[in-house]
């Protein structure tokens, strides 16, 4: 059963205080009394009342001015106040409601209209109650549905761009490798096949000390001799070629890997290295500005079980967000200035407490304190129209948090750069095992 409403009453006349009571109280309801403005500012504090009467004359502070503070406080605004005066004058009515009062009483009191008022500002007072709470109910099932969704677009979305790059980057990669290892196949044979050449030549040249004229002329014309020596050269230049995009070939594979469905065992620092590679063209030089520096500065990391290729996907969308902080720093500084201040990306990965704690942080533009709260929001972006969709840092969050329970961190001073920490959890095994090496070589 529930309890009575409790209705405060505020009169400084002690008659009325009692025939007011005594008609709530036959009528079942808990009253409470207070004789002047201050007292009952006091009482509603410490005990909330479901409805006041209060008294427009009174000394010190009047009705109106204790209607003015209670209104006034977020904690009581929503009590309803009936006043009780003798004044008639619409004046002072008008007053009264405008400072936010519900009804009005004329003294002297008829009984059934204080009750029948009474009841009805009550009823509005729990019915506005229930409103509330199914509003504030509605709202909550709403901002929940909302999150599900954003949550569920962000899913789609990285899934569909994954899908879509590691298909591209995995072909990419499978075509280079067909001409490349044609390429690899043959210069081992090329380079015998000079070798010989080059003999053949050399005991040409001992059996026939004196070559005719015109072989003369077409050996001075080639430039033989230079030829022997540089020849050899640009098949080693030719292998370094190879060697490079074979080890391009092995980061679009090891960056576009797909993952399984449940987390494997991975070198975290691959994946950096990997990204960091595919990202190349736009650390280089131009005629804006030097090379952006990328600093790397890493930890003892065991494997770390995670869905690698997703990981990859948060190192890319950082690596990139650094990458535009840096050129975006640069605009109106000339190449010179940049050349004195460098662009740098560094990337520093430690084992800290069972967590592998991934740092990247650039010495760019930094973010202000109003947008830094924001910036892993969906759809928030701070790049012009089709320079940023607002996705790529919410996909990051979405991934170290919820897929590897991490955490994804900001740190960001305007004017000074910004670092984003990722925390993942370590697997108690392989930390052990890594401390044991460490032990090892320590010994």
């Amino acid at each position: 059963m529930s309890s009575p409403e409790l209705i405060l009453v505020v009169d400084d006349t002690p008659a009325n205080l009692e025939v007011v009571c005594e008609t709530l109280s036959d009528a079942g309801y808990e009253v409470a009394t207070a004789l002047d403005g201050d007292r009952a500012l006091k009482r509603v504090q410490a005990y909330p009342p479901d409805l006041i009467l209060l008294d427009v004359q009174m000394p010190g502070i009047d009705g109106f001015e204790t209607c003015k503070r209670l209104k006034a406080d977020p904690k009581t605004a929503s009590i309803p106040i009936i006043f009780m005066t003798a004044l008639s004058d619409a004046d002072s009515k008008v007053k009264g409601f405008v400072l936010g009062a519900v009804d009005y009483i004329t003294k002297p009191f008829q009984e059934q209209e204080v009750l029948a008022r009474v009841k009805t500002h009550l009823q509005l007072r729990q019915l506005t109650k229930n409103l509330e709470q199914r509003v504030a109910e509605q709202t909550a099932d709403l901002e929940a549905a909302l999150t599900q969704l954003q949550e569920s677009q962000l899913h789609l979305v990285h899934t569909e761009k994954m899908c879509a790059l590691g298909n591209l980057v995995a072909g990419v990669a499978h075509e280079i490798n067909n001409p490349l290892c044609f390429i690899a196949g043959n210069l081992k044979p090329a380079q015998d096949y000079i070798k010989d050449l080059f003999q053949l030549i050399e005991l040409y040249q001992k059996e026939l000390p004196y070559p005719s004229a015109s072989l003369q002329e077409l050996v001075e014309e080639i430039d033989l001799e230079y030829l022997q020596e540089d020849l050899p050269k640009l098949i080693d230049s030719m292998q370094e070629g190879v060697d490079r995009i074979r080890t391009i070939s092995t980061s679009l594979r090891t960056f576009s890997r797909s993952d399984s469905d449940r987390p494997i065992p991975y070198n975290i620092h691959d994946g950096i290295d990997s990204t960091i590679l595919i990202l190349k063209h736009r650390l280089k030089a131009n005629e804006s500005r030097p090379e952006i520096q990328v600093i790397t500065d890493y930890g003892d990391l065991p494997q770390v079980e995670c869905f690698a290729g997703q990981l990859n996907q948060v190192f890319m969308n950082l690596l990139a967000n650094a990458i535009d902080a840096l050129e975006e720093s640069n605009q109106g500084r000339s190449f010179a200035q940049i050349k004195a201040n460098p662009n740098q990306i560094t990337v520093k990965t430690q084992l800290s407490e069972s967590q592998a704690v991934i740092r990247i942080q650039d010495n760019g533009i930094g973010i202000t304190d109003a947008v830094k709260p924001k910036i892993f929001e969906h759809l928030f972006t701070t790049k012009g129209v089709g320079q940023g969709t607002g996705l790529g840092l919410a996909i990051a969050r979405q991934i170290v948090v919820q897929k590897h329970s991490g955490t994804l961190e900001v740190n960001s001073t305007l004017g000074q750069g910004t670092e984003f920490v990722i925390s993942i959890p370590v697997k108690e095994l392989a930390v052990k095992d890594i401390q044991a090496t460490i032990c090892v070589d320590a010994a």
